[in-house]
């Protein structure tokens, strides 16, 4: 597991994913965290309440921080319904994990040097560091690493994404740059507003990868389970000289 490979080797870490509602709480003890919790996060106009609950892996001395919230993470599947159709509002559920993820971070008074995410439902993640955290003394300094796998969604965005991406004091004239309406440009965002891409899986998409190379971005290619805990830890220290 790559949270608790990285602790091993020296370093504080941080685990957030989404509460979906197929995550049995009894089972794995999640508890709902008071003074992180009760803040309200607006997209597209609308209040979705913001709720943190922890879980801890004692063996390996860690908690798993979990965004939740009713009206994106209850229902039972995770990005797809059981009929295997997309989540129509898997736009809004990914920008609520983002900015629910950089707001507890925040509010845990911790400092990243390397905030990693992985996959696209992680992807507005580094747009928000970069448009709305920028000058937070919390993230100004940290480095992001973008994980890219086999993956793909068919979805195509509403025309006012943009709208329901705005957030309080962000950058809004950077904002009016980003055009994502689709699997390929959400991913390219993400690339832009990252400092370096780890190649997750051994099959990836060649012209993410591309795209990433040719904007300067350092690359990291596919290592198997044998070698990838020692690569991403290289990668995370090189971008931090």
């Amino acid at each position: 597991m790559l949270p608790q490979g990285i602790l091993e080797r020296g370093k504080e870490v941080r685990t957030f994913m989404p509460r979906y509602g197929n995550v049995n709480e009894r089972r794995n003890q999640l508890h709902e965290v008071i003074r992180l919790s009760g803040m309200n996060l607006i997209i597209d106009d609308t209040d979705h309440p913001l709720i943190i609950k922890v879980a801890s892996i004692q063996s390996a001395r860690m908690q798993i921080y979990f965004i939740d919230n009713e009206d994106f993470f209850k229902r039972k599947s995770a990005l797809y319904t059981p009929t295997g159709a997309e989540h129509p509002d898997n736009d809004e559920r990914a920008m609520f994990f983002a900015r629910g993820v950089l707001e507890t971070t925040r509010k845990l008074g911790w400092a990243p040097h390397i905030i990693h995410v992985h996959g696209w439902f992680s992807s507005y993640v580094p747009l928000y560091v970069r448009l709305w955290m920028n000058h937070d003394p919390y993230f100004e300094k940290s480095k992001i690493v973008l994980s890219i796998y086999d993956e793909s969604f068919k979805t195509t965005w509403e025309d006012n994404l943009n709208k329901k991406i705005y957030a309080d004091g962000i950058d809004e004239e950077g904002l009016a740059k980003v055009h994502v309406t689709d699997y390929m440009s959400m991913m390219k965002m993400a690339i832009d507003f990252s400092d370096g891409v780890i190649c997750g899986s051994q099959k990836v998409n060649e012209e993410l990868v591309e795209y990433a190379k040719s904007l300067g971005k350092p690359v990291l290619p596919y290592h198997p389970e044998e070698t990838y805990m020692d690569a991403f830890n290289e990668f995370y220290d090189s971008l931090l000289q």
